[in-house]
């Protein structure tokens, strides 16, 4: 079993003609009882691929009527139908004829694992559930909601403690829900009314501010002419080592610059530190 490879197509795809497809699957005979565990055999112990296409084919309605219940979440039905038939693959891939069970109740759940994925990837531009109890809570308060509406706080805790989760989680998935997508850049169909509604609209650019740009450009200005007082203020040998330790490239040493001055590397060091305090307090005035 382990290196069976099932890849079946139905004769009709769900497309742009759903109805024919719908019609299409109708038309295949549900197969009984005994004709299905026949089949399955065939797959499982013999690998015969046409067993299991035959499997498949009489539950493709199935998958049909499980797509119709996930009709109130905005996307299309024809997906929905073709997501399902990839679960239903799955399930008749998996399908153990010793199990004493029919397929039908095997693969539902296959068939809504790959139908809950396809909706958490397309409902919403950003992910509405990643954990598994956030994705569970999804389906369940969205069905929850079909008559209830905007949940009260009895309503809350009711939902809250049939599904095992804290109030304020099922709070929290429900403004989720209520929320929807907004395009960041402006449609290029808006007119001049509505394009500013764009989030894009409110986007700070950095680069733009020319009020900040003044006001840089002004500090930097500021802060070089206070350098140079402070460094005019020095005497000549602490103004060379202050210019070779800090405004040169490349840098000079303490002992080439000890060499050129004849005193030790701790004296110009001691020489540095003076000058730094001189021009660091010029510069903070």
């Amino acid at each position: 079993m382990a290196g069976k490879s099932l890849q079946l197509a139905s004769p009709a795809v769900p497309g742009r003609d759903l109805t024919a497809y719908i019609a299409s699957v109708n038309s295949v005979p549900v197969l009984t009882a005994e004709e299905e565990l026949d089949l399955a055999k065939q797959y499982y112990y013999e690998d015969n691929l046409e067993a299991a296409r035959h499997l498949v084919m009489a539950h493709l309605r199935f998958v049909v009527h499980l797509a119709r219940s996930y009709s109130g979440y905005g996307l299309s039905q024809a997906d929905l139908i073709q997501e399902g038939n990839v679960g239903l693959m799955k399930a008749v891939k998996r399908f153990n004829p010793e199990m004493g069970v029919r397929l039908v109740s095997f693969a539902v759940h296959w068939i809504k694992a790959e139908m809950h994925e396809f909706i958490l990837r397309n409902w919403r531009i950003v992910k509405i559930a990643t954990t598994k109890a956030q994705r569970k809570l999804f389906f369940n308060l969205r069905s929850a909601k079909k008559s209830l509406g905007w949940l009260n706080n009895d309503e809350t805790e009711a939902v809250a403690k049939d599904l095992g989760v804290d109030p304020n989680v099922v709070r929290q998935m429900e403004g989720r829900m209520a929320s929807f997508d907004k395009a960041f850049d402006v449609d290029p169909e808006a007119n001049d009314d509505e394009s500013f509604q764009a989030p894009a609209y409110y986007l700070e650019d950095s680069n733009s501010d020319v009020a900040r740009e003044v006001e840089e450009s002004q500090w930097e200005e500021a802060q070089n002419n206070k350098l140079h007082l402070a460094m005019s203020e020095l005497d000549e040998r602490s103004r060379d080592i202050i210019s070779s330790r800090w405004l040169s490239e490349p840098k000079a040493t303490l002992h080439e610059l000890a060499a050129k001055y004849g005193v030790s590397a701790e004296r110009i060091r001691q020489l540095e530190q003076n000058a730094m305090k001189k021009v660091k307090g010029v510069m903070l005035a």
